[in-house]
């Protein structure tokens, strides 16, 4: 089925087909394009008067599987041309060509996502965040929540160009992240925020579920680094920082 949520993104997706190749392309490698996370997108090329020549293209006709509240991402360089990129929360992740809107490649064996969470989570919940993409590695990261015995996030790191998983990946956050004997428990947290990148550290971060859990420990707030080596400690009382090989 085609995805209601967020339809807006695909529309600028494909009002972008019909500008890019007028003026100069732009990856679009992360949540709004902007590391600082204010909420501004900033592109030179989309000026009021490109703005008000854009239409949409009915060439393009993405289709995937589940709802989408991640923003989707543009990629360019890779040996099929330049992509749109989306994930939904049915754990699954499609290339799609920028022009036509046909997948490239796709993957839909991440797992099964999570049917019921509490506290107003989405139902199911499977990839919420937006990824991001390492162009110097050409590697996609991503967060998904995984339904099993327990519930687990994941940490996956993919090939952008053909999908597939990065040696040594994905990361089981439950079996990796400790601090002063407390678990990371994938059952009370969350992961909503876009994933950033940073001097080579790809940062994810989770919120509670559960505010009776708080009294008890696992209820914390926790921001997942991943880079160059192993750090874990306390911060602000509810923030524990995880590194390891990017």
């Amino acid at each position: 089925m085609k995805s209601s949520i967020r339809v807006f993104s695909f529309l600028i997706a494909s009002f972008w087909a019909a500008v890019l190749p007028t003026i100069a392309q732009v990856n679009v490698t992360q949540e709004h394009n902007n590391v600082s996370r204010d909420g501004v997108y900033i592109d030179a090329g989309f000026t009021p008067s490109a703005a008000a020549n854009l239409t949409r293209d009915l060439n393009f006709n993405g289709t995937i599987s589940g709802n989408v509240y991640a923003q989707p991402l543009y990629i360019e360089g890779g040996p099929k041309g330049p992509m749109v990129i989306a994930v939904t929360e049915s754990n699954n992740v499609y290339a799609l060509d920028a022009t036509t809107g046909l997948p490239i490649w796709s993957r839909t064996d991440i797992g099964p996502p999570v049917q019921t969470t509490p506290c107003g989570g989405f139902n199911p919940t499977g990839i919420t965040g937006t990824p991001v993409v390492d162009l110097a590695s050409r590697r996609l990261f991503f967060d998904a929540l995984i339904s099993g015995s327990p519930n687990k996030h994941f940490i996956y790191s993919l090939n952008v160009d053909t999908g597939v998983t990065t040696p040594g990946w994905p990361v089981d956050l439950n079996a990796t992240v400790v601090y002063n004997g407390i678990p990371f428990v994938s059952l009370a947290q969350e992961e909503r925020g876009g994933l950033a990148l940073v001097n080579g550290i790809v940062y994810v971060s989770y919120s509670g579920y559960l505010v009776k859990r708080a009294r008890l420990g696992d209820h914390s707030n926790w921001r997942r680094h991943l880079g160059t080596r192993w750090r874990c400690q306390r911060r602000h009382k509810h923030v524990c920082d995880h590194r390891e090989h990017v």
